[in-house]
């Protein structure tokens, strides 16, 4: 199993200061780089102070400047708020200044209220349509010249300016719905899925959507399935409490969010009352801790063998959930230490043993 950390700039009010959560956020990727992580992830998000991401490759840039192994990826680009040659110019000059170390993941969107925002008028079940646009668009402008007459986009003959020095960049898609991981493997592309709050049988729902779109394409697709938690690792009584303290307070502001309830004041939104969060933002402690990737790093090693065991070929560690910035840290290097060496190659070959 490989590792890759997500995070963002995040602020949950209005006292934390901006500086120091960009000077939180590279040490943490340098941290992940240092310790062999493999892909470290940018959202792209609009407005909202908890997820400060306007530019996925802007961020992707300023990491790769300060990295020497760890790959750069944008997880994920929303294509309805892009127009093709923009995205192919922007990711090709990622590519191109990381020496070579970019994955371009697209989406469909979370929230409607960025929509409103970014793209009004177009209803979130509905970008992905853009997406299955964009994703060949995009590969097709990093070879040549293309004239393009597409339901979102027309265009004269252009291409991508500059082009990746990679010569396959690795292309992502993040699936949720069967369409989604039917389109996935049919325009072989690796694949990210985020179970949210939900339990492991959301996990294993994924990988069965997974092994029909696999068996609907012939049987074969050689990509990877790669599978987010929210992550923390705790070895005192103080960071399980702050972990779960952090966690039930975002996700009280997702479900503003996710469920359209409440004000978003400045960039900050109103938290729902946990009564009537629902759906995929429920807030119960035994649940999340259940659920979620925390404990010690005993529980996150049995809970990662799990995940493992199911087919999943990469762990998204998510680190990003309004979190003490020290306790972050420690809950990162207690993953490195002492969670990251049971899945070497002779670790994991000792277990199947």
């Amino acid at each position: 199993m490989k590792f890759h950390i997500a995070i963002n700039l995040e602020r949950m009010d209005d006292r934390t200061d901006i500086t120091a959560v960009r000077d939180h956020v590279i040490d943490m990727v340098k941290m992940a780089d240092k310790a062999g992580f493999e892909i470290a992830w940018a959202a792209e998000h609009h407005a909202l102070e908890m997820t400060i991401a306007p530019n996925p490759f802007q961020l992707m840039t300023w990491w790769a400047d300060h990295t020497t192994n760890i790959r750069v990826g944008c997880g994920v680009a929303n294509a309805a708020y892009w127009h093709p040659i923009n995205l192919a110019g922007e990711a090709a000059m990622v590519d191109v200044l990381s020496g070579g170390r970019l994955d371009l993941g697209l989406g469909s969107g979370a929230y409607q209220r960025e929509f409103d925002r970014m793209r009004p008028g177009l209803d979130q079940k509905d970008s992905h349509r853009y997406m299955q646009e964009m994703l060949p668009l995009v590969q097709k402008l990093w070879q040549g010249d293309v004239e393009h007459n597409g339901e979102n986009w027309q265009f004269p003959s252009a291409t991508s300016c500059p082009k990746p020095v990679q010569k396959e960049v690795p292309m992502w898609v993040a699936a949720r719905s069967p369409v989604t991981f039917d389109y996935a493997v049919a325009n072989n592309c690796n694949i990210m899925c985020w179970p949210l709050t939900m339990p492991f049988a959301e996990a294993e729902k994924y990988k069965a959507q997974l092994d029909d779109a696999i068996a609907k394409a012939g049987g074969t697709w050689g990509k990877t399935f790669a599978l987010m938690r929210h992550t923390a690792i705790w070895d005192n009584e103080d960071d399980r409490s702050a972990s779960m303290t952090a966690i039930r307070n975002v996700l009280g502001k997702f479900g503003n969010l996710m469920m359209k309830k409440g004000e978003v004041i400045n960039g900050f939104p109103d938290p729902v009352p946990f009564e009537e969060l629902e759906g995929n933002v429920r807030v119960d402690p035994e649940m999340l801790e259940e659920n979620l990737m925390f404990g010690t790093p005993e529980t996150v090693i049995a809970k990662l063998r799990q995940y493992q065991a199911l087919g999943v070929d990469a762990f998204i560690y998510y680190a990003s959930m309004g979190l003490d910035m020290d306790v972050q840290k420690r809950s990162l290097q207690l993953f490195i230490d002492q969670v990251m060496p049971e899945f070497t190659t002779e670790k994991a070959l000792q277990h199947a043993s």
